[in-house]
């Protein structure tokens, strides 16, 4: 966190606070000198048309051309890239809020596809800034080794989820006809071998194909697991 996040003391630092509720195609953008708002929408991802609204928000707004710049959004799927873009390319202290921590309407649950708009988002910022640090939790950014390093491991988890799965489909499968063999390296040649169900008839063909089918994403997954 830089310095002037980790101060409360604001006094005689001009500061144009901006919030941005993000979306696939549009950017919302909020803005404040902390007593009067200014609201834009601009196309997603349009940076240019982004420094631009930056610019004429702090003429609308009297603020000075060297004032800070803080701006925040919420976490979600759009990840830390828009973050690092504000701080490293436009020189933003830019901070990320726990979709989690945003206080709501105690009478509406909030689904987790809410979006918190950008005028709650705007007033969140400088609550925070001005000192009510439980206001909102702040995510921590990763650095970018974090970060991959962070996906290997959640992609290993979805593999094991994916692994446990195949096996639990494949036998409830055998479970439905009233058979049961271990799900080994044998199976294969188990239903070459003209299977038959708990009636002593031959397993059918479709079902025989999609057994197999089966088996084969579970060897995919765990040779990608070994990877």
């Amino acid at each position: 966190m830089t310095t002037i996040l980790q101060s409360k003391d604001y006094s005689g630092k001009a500061v144009l606070y901006m919030a941005m509720e993000l979306s696939n195609a549009n950017w919302k953008l909020g803005f404040s000198n902390g007593s009067r708002d200014r609201s834009v929408t601009i196309i997603a991802g349009d940076w240019k048309a982004l420094s631009r609204q930056i610019d004429l928000a702090k003429e609308k707004l009297h603020l000075p051309e060297d004032c800070l710049v803080i701006s925040c959004y919420e976490a979600g799927r759009d990840g830390f890239w828009i973050h690092r873009m504000l701080e490293e390319e436009f020189g933003i202290t830019n901070l990320i809020f726990d979709s989690s921590s945003i206080e709501v309407n105690r009478r509406k649950r909030r689904a987790k596809t809410d979006k918190v708009d950008v005028k709650a988002l705007l007033r969140l910022l400088q609550r925070y800034l001005n000192g009510e640090r439980k206001a909102v939790s702040v995510v921590q950014v990763p650095t970018l080794d974090e970060e991959d390093q962070r996906r290997f491991n959640r992609e290993r988890e979805r593999l094991i989820k994916e692994h446990s799965a195949h096996i639990a489909r494949i036998k409830s499968l055998l479970i439905q006809h009233g058979v049961r063999t271990p799900i080994d390296r044998n199976f294969p040649e188990w239903l070459e071998a003209t299977p038959r169900d708990g009636l002593g008839n031959e397993l059918g063909p479709n079902l025989k194909t999609e057994l197999v089918r089966e088996y084969e994403r579970l060897q995919l997954v765990k040779r990608q697991i070994k990877e």
